[in-house]
């Protein structure tokens, strides 16, 4: 309320202007780190897959190994096909996915330089 009272209509004016170029800085930044926990997100998932399908394959390889009995030895030729496909298909949609996450990475623009500048040119326009 004090502060209020100090600053003149002029001085209020000027400090909205610079929060708000610096809240727009703010918003860009948080637009950025979205974009990478995004492409964190697609390599964890990616990762996923990996540890999925390395599993089905070991899976697959020790039932024929350990096991004698014939279903045992089938369920083993089953899960190897099975986990190698679920392989290639993470590498697949993380390669789609990568592409679709690098295409909107290049047409975002950051605002901030420019409506700083433009701020700034303002200023210097309206000032006596």
């Amino acid at each position: 309320m004090v502060l209020r009272r100090l600053l003149s209509r002029k001085e209020r004016k000027v400090i909205k202007q610079e929060l708000k170029v610096k809240e727009k800085h703010n918003l860009e930044i948080r637009d950025s780190l979205a974009m990478e926990r995004t492409k964190l997100a697609n390599e964890r998932t990616f990762l996923a897959y990996v540890r999925s399908a390395i599993g089905m394959v070991l899976a697959g390889l020790t039932f024929m190994k350990i096991f004698e009995d014939p279903a045992y030895i089938g369920l083993g030729l089953i899960f190897i096909p099975v986990g190698l496909g679920v392989g290639y298909f993470g590498y697949y949609r993380f390669s789609k996915k990568k592409a679709e996450i690098l295409r909107y990475t290049h047409e975002y623009v950051p605002t901030s330089p420019v409506l700083a500048e433009v701020t700034a040119q303002d200023e210097r326009d309206t000032s006596p």
